[in-house]
């Protein structure tokens, strides 16, 4: 680096050569600069000569000394010779200047100079550590820490008693497996040097391979020997089997479903390679992950190895669980149907993986009164009607544990809880507050959540507060998801009413926004509607619905939407223009908008306008004629255009028909009491004729006057069918008459008149299981001309007869009298 210093100074030198004294042999620079150095230390004073060589002009006028920008006096040499000049710098603070001379002579100026540095000594070396690699390529490998100091100078470093010398600016180094040996001893130092000076580090004694970082090592077999205890097989790599000599082990445990190592780790010290390590104290019938790393001395830690599993010995399961049960369904039935929840306490231990839990009334199990068995943590079950507590009993493989006692709390119309909030803490957790209960009967309170979008029971979780606690902070929750979270105040007889709020631990703007739909459009107002948003979309708690709408003219206007109804009804709209919206949906983390639907007002036509103003008048009008009629017109006539009128059977007669009287009669209006003649059926059935007497015993009539199957039969082409024509279809025909027909002789048969099969008697006195039989008014007994509603023949024997008909008692049946002249 000196002949690089060297050839710059010699280069600048060259430059500043202005005027020289020239002869046959050489050439000389007129003037010449001198410092007291070169190279300085930063801030030091600097002196400097420049001398006029003999042959050059002489001074004319002053000389004058410039440090790049700076001028500087000159001073007198003492022995006054008028050919040097002097100059003194103070303070020299510059990395790295040029001080130059300038003589002005008669002829021309004469300008000599010299390049000065200024720098630091080098620091000294700190930290110095060497540390061993003894894989595959052994070495030895050593760094340290230069001050942090600039020096502005080259600065080299040297180690020895081996010397390696080093380029400027590197801060470690490599020593090759040859300059050391393994286990002796060795001192190691290293010096900095520059232009002003030297320092040298604190020396280092080590053996190298105290220093040495072993590899990571490996657990060759992991497995359970006894209860609560793990035995570890572990070897060095592979490079490293050549180290018999005692090491340092440290071992790290974690359960197989936590994500947290045991802390601090398990030393185990003096151990040999090979020798196989017990771990102990351990939980029962858990599965374990386990790794290890070694160290030789004070050498540094391995990294650690990779992963290996076991499971411990299985044991019966040991304390108790933290429960919670509530009535659910109907709370009025005899048999309450409960739930019951419960989870590990911090006191239990399940001692063996595959669990599973029995409900019971009894604390020994049996099959009688075990309520269920389960290998969730929740389950379903009818209360025993005398039941006051039931008990949880934890089962593995190894056995069962000691009953947990839960008492049973039925539900009680006991004050209700109130003020229930929850509020979104950091890292998914919620703080949820209420009112505090002051009841004496007070006991605790059981704050429950689940999660919205999943309806299996064992996601629902649950945590116990005091009676004196009036909030509690609950973690576990999945960001943008919804809760539902209820506090059930507990009492000693009995479990208050809930209540219960929705929330999130951490909200943004939904995923979605629904789209618009038009429901309603008249003038000058427009009702708009929009879907609710799905459950899993919404992504926090709707907040409000915002409707943005402008026409043409841009003018923009707000309108808030009903939360509950979805819907918002925009008013003062002009006719015939056309309008822009925007749905807006915001929740407590952010706000999404919809896409734009565009609807125009439309204007009423002139038919609209007239028909707008013309019918409620006309309907005005109708309606004051009406009541006017009503008023002066009779009760019974009104009576009769309101009600049809019902015909009254004692008062009701007919005394001749024709083929058109099958059809109903009705009253007429022009009368001023209804037609008391009313029939509401009347049916025409034609009877076949018969020639002789054995023809007439396969007759219809030959059955009995009850067998009345074949009446709706018609002979002699009659287009009436024997149906009823009333205005109740499910109505029974009073009677039914039978005569001749009209193609027939008259005096063929007689007229019959059938009673109806309907049990509705007739008169008070009528019995309704055997109807009596009648006699025609129009026949006499000589001929033996009978109608019958029912069988009809003499008393027998022993029996008394019947008394008397009293034919004015039936008018009806007078009604139908026939005249042979009729």
């Amino acid at each position: 680096m000196a002949a690089t210093w060297m050839s710059v100074v010699v280069m600048l030198v060259g430059v500043a050569d202005v005027y020289a004294v020239k002869n046959e042999s050489d050439s000389r620079p007129c003037a010449s600069v001198h410092a007291s150095s070169s190279v300085v230390a930063m801030g030091s004073p600097v002196e400097a000569t420049c001398t006029i060589a003999n042959g050059c002009p002489l001074l004319v006028g002053d000389v004058e000394w410039r440090l790049d920008d700076l001028v500087f006096p000159s001073i007198p040499v003492a022995n006054g010779s008028n050919r040097s000049y002097r100059v003194v710098i103070p303070s020299f603070t510059h990395t790295k200047a040029v001080l130059t001379c300038c003589v002005h002579t008669s002829s021309m100026p004469i300008i000599g100079g010299v390049v000065i540095r200024a720098g630091y000594p080098p620091p000294v070396p700190q930290n110095l550590s060497c540390q061993a690699n003894l894989s595959t390529h052994r070495s030895l490998t050593c760094i340290w820490e230069a001050n942090l100091q600039v020096t502005h100078l080259p600065t080299k470093s040297l180690n020895k008693n081996h010397a390696y010398e080093l380029p400027p600016g590197v801060q470690s180094y490599t020593i090759p497996r040859t300059g050391f040996v393994l286990f002796s001893e060795m001192e190691i130092y290293v010096k900095a040097v520059n232009q002003l000076g030297e320092a040298s580090s604190a020396p280092l004694t080590l053996e190298p391979v105290s220093s040495a970082k072993f590899d990571p090592p490996k657990i060759v077999k992991i497995q359970a020997v006894q209860l609560g205890c793990l035995r570890l097989r572990w070897d060095l790599s592979k490079h490293e089997h050549w180290m018999k000599d005692y090491m340092s082990l440290e071992v790290r445990l974690k359960t197989a479903d936590s994500s947290l190592w045991n802390q601090p780790p398990i030393l185990v010290s003096r151990v040999q390679p090979k020798k196989p390590v017990d771990r102990c104290r351990l939980l029962h019938g858990m599965q374990y992950v386990a790794q290890i790393r070694v160290q030789y001395q004070q050498s540094p830690w391995s990294e650690w190895s990779s992963s290996q599993s076991a499971v411990t010995m299985e044991s019966a399961p040991t304390g108790l669980l933290d429960t919670w049960m509530r009535g659910t369904g109907d709370h009025m039935h005899k048999q309450l149907q409960m739930l019951l929840f419960w989870k590990p306490s911090q006191w239990f231990r399940a001692n063996g993986r595959n669990m599973s839990y029995i409900v019971s009334v009894q604390k020994v199990v049996s099959k009688r009164g075990t309520l269920c068995t389960t290998a969730r943590s929740h389950c379903t079950f009818q209360l025993p009607r005398r039941a006051r507590k039931v008990y949880i009993i934890a089962v593995n493989a190894a056995g069962k544990s000691s009953p947990t006692q839960v008492r049973i709390y039925r539900p009680k119309a006991h004050e209700a809880i109130s003020d229930v909030s929850a509020v979104a803490l950091d890292n998914g957790s919620l703080l949820v507050q209420w009112k505090k209960l002051t009841s004496a009967n007070l006991v605790d309170y059981v704050v429950e959540w689940r999660p919205l979008l999943r309806n299996d029971l064992s996601f629902v979780q649950f945590e116990l507060a005091g009676g004196n606690m009036s909030n509690l902070v609950i973690t576990g929750f999945e960001p943008y998801k919804p809760y539902g979270i209820s506090v059930y105040p507990r009492f000693k007889d009995g479990i208050g009413r809930p209540q219960t709020v929705n929330a999130y631990s951490l909200q943004k703007a939904p995923s979605v926004v629904p789209n618009i739909t038009i429901d309603k459009n008249w003038q000058s107002h427009v009702e708009l509607t929009w879907d609710e948003i799905p459950l899993d979309q919404r992504n926090g708690i709707i907040r409000s619905y915002k409707l943005l709408y402008w026409d043409e003219a841009k003018r923009v206007h707000v309108a808030i939407g009903d939360l509950e109804e979805r819907r918002v009804v925009l008013t003062g709209l002009h006719a015939l223009s056309v309008y822009d919206a925007v749905l807006t949906v915001s929740t407590d983390g952010g706000s999404r908008n919809g896409s734009m639907v565009h609807f125009d007002i439309k204007g009423m036509d002139g038919v609209a306008v007239v028909l707008m103003v013309v019918l409620p008048g006309v309907g005005l009008a109708l309606l004051f004629i009406v009541t006017v009629v009503s008023c002066y017109t009779k009760e019974s006539r009104l009576k009769v255009r309101f009600w049809p009128s019902v015909p009254d059977p004692a008062n009701s007669s007919i005394k001749s028909w024709t083929s058109e009287s099958t059809q109903d009669i009705i009253s007429s209006w022009g009368s001023e009491e209804p037609n008391p003649i009313y029939l509401s059926h009347l049916s025409f059935l034609e009877l076949p004729m018969k020639p002789n007497k054995e023809e007439e015993d396969d007759s219809p009539w030959s059955h009995g006057p009850e067998d009345t199957s074949d009446l709706g039969e018609s002979i002699c082409g009659s287009p009436f069918l024997p149906v009823f024509s009333s205005s109740n279809s499910d109505s029974v025909p009073y009677a039914t008459v039978i005569f001749p027909a009209p193609c027939s002789p008259p005096q063929q048969h007689p007229h019959v008149y059938l009673r109806s099969e309907s049990t509705q008697p007739l008169l008070e006195s009528e019995d309704l299981q055997s109807p009596k039989c009648y006699q025609n008014l129009a026949c006499d007994g000589s001929h033996g001309e009978q109608c019958f509603f029912g069988p009809c023949g003499g008393p027998a024997e022993g029996e008394e007869a019947e008394p008397a008909i009293h034919w004015d008692d039936f008018p009806f049946l007078r009604s139908l009298a026939i005249s042979d002249t009729q």
